[in-house]
């Protein structure tokens, strides 16, 4: 069983960046794809980027490609997401993810966070 506790969010102006972080309990964090999805009020859960295994295959939302950068630290068992040049429609709960084998971009996800309330005031 894989826990995931995200932490980072917070309130930020626009332009702004934050760091969120993704922590998980494990020994096989190594072994998991993980992803970070959001959901704004009113809205559906929506893909936001994977990292596999590795850090050798990452794929972004357009949404949020070229302002998203998605990285992890297997030693740490700790995946990120680095958050830059923040609009308000970045707003929502930010959740992080872990599922076997490859990365996916629906939320075919077998462990999920808490979340984490992300807040971008123009």
């Amino acid at each position: 069983q894989v826990q995931l506790v995200e932490s980072g969010g917070g309130l930020v102006q626009v332009g702004g960046s934050l760091r969120l972080s993704c922590a998980a309990s494990g020994r096989t964090f190594s072994t998991y794809a993980m992803g970070w999805f959001r959901q704004a009020p009113g809205n559906e859960r929506e893909f936001v980027g994977a990292i596999n295994w590795s850090g050798g295959s990452i794929k972004y939302a357009g949404s949020v490609k070229g302002r998203f950068t998605i990285s992890r630290d297997n030693a740490k068992n700790t995946v990120y997401l680095q958050m830059n040049s923040l609009k308000p429609e970045d707003t929502a709960v930010y959740y992080c993810a872990a599922r076997k084998r490859f990365i996916s971009d629906t939320d075919d996800y077998d462990h999920w966070g808490q979340g984490t309330q992300v807040t971008v005031a123009s």
